[in-house]
């Protein structure tokens, strides 16, 4: 039996399919919806859709952007707290029992036939999709550039004073473009380098695997939710972020061949 409904929305959406640019976008954290089966997991509409339950303003930002590049665009379409498709499988954070200090009572004590059952039909589609697109493109000689696009809460247990956060792993070339990027045209925000999360093997998925496991530039982008909390201030991020991208893209050559990265 599967997870979802036939009457429920896909896993899965790709905006832009064919989209011209070079640019690949992500959005891993871009619904709160539940399945019907998994009813609430124990926890309150209002938890649900706080930060644990999805990257607020994620999903609108890069659907502009995908827009604004000619980027496809390929997002999730059931929340982080079923599975978290930013997380390898099996660790303790993809099926969480607490997050964010709030426990989640659904999600405890999953035996492996419930998990298995959530990563068929919320995991394996998402990230089926993101594969063939990557595919397709390589095969027809396009370049691929992985843009991750997230947001974070603006207090988890103290203040956090960055707008914005470029996070990457071992390969830090795009990261320090769209770092130097931002404070040179936009020097009045506070840019977090790493900061407020830095990319890993057992905390992130698509970064290791589209990144650097198939060599592709790639960065995950981290707005404060503050600043995309309306549709203002997440078409405010859509400009900055196009601007940085549109001068980026002009001096990919150099990104790539680490000439840009400071």
């Amino acid at each position: 039996m599967s997870l979802l409904f036939a009457d429920e929305p896909s896993a899965v959406e790709i905006v832009n399919e064919s989209g011209a640019g070079d640019a690949v976008l992500l959005c891993d954290h871009a619904s709160p919806r539940l399945p019907r089966r998994l009813g609430d997991l124990g926890l309150s509409e209002a938890q649900r859709l706080e930060h644990i339950g999805w990257d607020i303003g994620a999903a609108a930002v890069a659907r502009h952007l995908s827009a604004a590049i000619d980027a496809p665009l390929v997002l999730t379409g059931y929340s982080r707290l079923a599975i978290d498709c930013n997380r390898p499988r099996g660790v303790p954070t993809s099926i969480p029992e607490v997050t964010g200090g709030v426990r989640v009572p659904g999600n405890e004590g999953l035996d492996a036939e419930a998990r298995l059952a959530r990563e068929s039909a919320l995991f394996e589609p998402y990230h089926g999709a993101i594969t063939r697109l990557l595919d397709r493109r390589r095969a027809a000689g396009r370049r691929s550039v992985v843009l991750a696009i997230h947001s974070f809460t603006p207090d988890l247990g103290a203040p956090r004073p960055w707008n914005i956060g470029i996070t990457y792993g071992r390969d830090r070339r795009l990261a320090g473009a769209f770092i130097e990027t931002l404070e040179r045209r936009f020097p009045d925000l506070c840019v977090g380098d790493n900061l407020p999360y830095a990319v890993t093997d057992s905390g992130d998925y698509a970064m290791p695997v589209y990144g650097e496991g198939r060599g592709l530039l790639h960065v995950l982008i981290e707005m404060r939710q503050d600043g995309v909390g309306n549709e203002a201030g997440q078409a405010r991020w859509a400009e900055r972020l196009t601007a940085c991208w549109r001068d980026i893209a002009a001096s990919l050559e150099a990104v790539e061949a680490g000439r840009i990265s400071s």
